[in-house]
């Protein structure tokens, strides 16, 4: 009997699966939407830990050239939309329906859920409003200075490197120079790592920058199944680095006399924590250090590492294109000369208007979250032909419409023309979204450029870059795997920089 029982039992749980799993493949199909078949159990997400996520949209955009495809979180169906007008709508026009992210960590993750990454309403929108006032032009000028010693430090790091023959690695170089700056201007804490080499701030972003099978798939399932967070526990970061940061929060909170000292001119993040945690209080709002922390390690790792890959490959890309290096480096010759022995300001750097074109092309191809999740509050009409169930993700292909020769003529040719401001006005809108856009875009770009901008003219201005035998082409360069930014990971991506007379 008990063996009828089991066997009967069996039988109909692999008869639900075979229904439910016709359901789930038919799902697009059923929908008149283009799609890649499911596999049975991933889904559309085989590539995950093999295959950078913004190398696989791109080659779901080239193989489906189409407004949007469909695709399976495993069985969940979501769309990946590739056409700039329905981005629009999501991002701007209807972005209340599309407010909150789909990645999320979970409740056993506090540092990972609570940050303004992850967050979504109505924590999200209290957390923004709060941290906007890190990133005013008065507060951008008042970190010119600093940005502009640290700039100084990475010359002469090159100096020194030069007379030892070190070889410049470029992420590595770049990425001491952004954690110092994050570090000064965010924390308040000194941080010399380019000087040096290392730092208290420097161990915790290479921390950050370090993608074990573990790690990675944490990030898979909270971008992709946020589901089996919990699950498996898995954290956003990693959590030895937590704690590492929370003993430098703790200490600087120390240092400034504990949350209890009135805070009455915000100088950077630390003291907008502070002010945030007495605002609360004094509305009897409990706010955990958990969620200040939060706030501070999200900014850290957003300001860093994204930063740090835009100046590796522009810098990269200089040394491969001597051309428009050369264009560069009049323009700040002639800005040099202008203001003489004073040090770039926000002001002066606003007129290195080259220098921008070639941030924003070098962001057009290696955009470091060129893809743009988000979250279908209700039922939406994506078109007359489609309307999208309540609860469904969407993923926003801008990474993809980045390179296509639609919009971009010779897409995979590095040319910063393009956004020179009589070409740049003929750019289709929302083909093109390294910070994003709407309510929800990047709010550390100005900061984000400000870094680039410092750091690049400075080391232009000095140096030549050159190429070295034996290292790959930029669009060769080979990017992360286990990581879901498109960051570049060749070892192999060294540059000369030869002292200019």
């Amino acid at each position: 009997m008990l063996l009828i029982l089991l066997t009967l039992v069996a039988c109909s749980t692999v008869l639900w699966a075979y229904l439910r799993w016709t359901k789930v493949r038919t799902y697009w199909e059923k929908r008149g939407v283009p799609f890649r078949p499911p596999h049975p159990i991933l889904g559309s997400l085989t590539f995950l830990q093999r295959e950078n996520p913004a190398i696989w949209m791109r080659k779901l955009y080239n193989d489906f050239k189409c407004p949007y495809v469909g695709i399976w979180l495993f069985w969940r169906p979501a769309l990946v939309i590739n056409s700039p007008e329905i981005i629009k709508r999501v991002l701007v026009k209807d972005s209340e329906v599309f407010r909150n992210r789909f990645l999320s960590s979970g409740k056993t993750d506090p540092i990972g859920s609570l940050n303004m990454f992850t967050a979504n309403d109505p924590i999200w929108t209290t957390i923004r409003r709060r941290l906007t006032a890190l990133f005013t032009s008065a507060k951008l000028r008042n970190h010119s200075a600093m940005t502009s010693a640290k700039a100084k430090d990475l010359v002469e790091r090159i100096r020194r490197d030069n007379a030892k023959n070190i070889p410049f690695k470029v992420r590595d170089l770049c990425t001491d120079y952004t954690t110092d700056v994050i570090g000064e201007s965010a924390f308040g804490i000194t941080s010399e790592c380019v000087k040096n080499g290392d730092s208290v701030m420097r161990g915790v972003t290479r921390d950050f920058q370090e993608f074990n099978l573990h790690r990675g798939l944490s990030w898979s399932s909270i971008f992709f199944i946020p589901e089996l967070v919990d699950i498996f526990r898995f954290s956003f970061f990693p959590k030895h680095t937590i704690e590492r940061l929370r003993k430098i929060y703790r200490s600087i909170v120390t240092q400034r006399g504990g949350y209890d000292k009135e805070i009455k001119e915000s100088r950077d993040l630390l003291d907008i924590l502070l002010k945030m945690k007495q605002e609360a209080a004094s509305e009897n709002e409990e706010m955990s250090e958990d969620f200040l922390l939060a706030q501070a390690a999200v900014l850290l790792l957003g300001g860093f590492d994204t930063t740090a890959a835009t100046m590796s490959f522009a810098i990269y890309h200089l040394a491969w294109h001597p051309t428009y290096q050369q264009k560069l480096y009049e323009e700040v010759l002639a800005l040099k000369k202008k203001v003489g022995s004073k040090d770039f300001d926000l002001n002066d750097l606003s007129e290195l208007t080259y220098l921008n074109c070639i941030i924003k092309e070098t962001l057009r191809l290696f955009p470091p979250m060129g893809w743009l999740d988000r979250i279908a509050s209700q039922d939406y009409k994506i078109d007359d032909k489609l309307t999208i169930k309540a609860g469904t993700p969407v993923y926003l292909n801008a990474v993809a419409t980045q390179i296509d020769p639609q919009y971009f003529p010779e897409p995979m040719v590095f040319n910063p023309d393009r956004f020179l401001s009589e070409n740049e006005r003929d750019i289709t809108p929302y083909t093109y979204l390294p910070f994003g856009e709407g309510p929800r875009n990047c709010i550390g770009m100005r900061f984000a450029y400000q870094t680039l901008q410092q750091g690049l003219s400075s080391i232009v201005l000095n140096y030549e870059i050159q190429t070295l035998p034996d290292t790959p082409k930029p669009n060769d360069v080979q990017v992360e795997r286990q990581g879901l930014f498109l960051m570049p990971l060749d070892d192999k991506m060294i540059v000369k920089c030869v002292p200019r007379e």
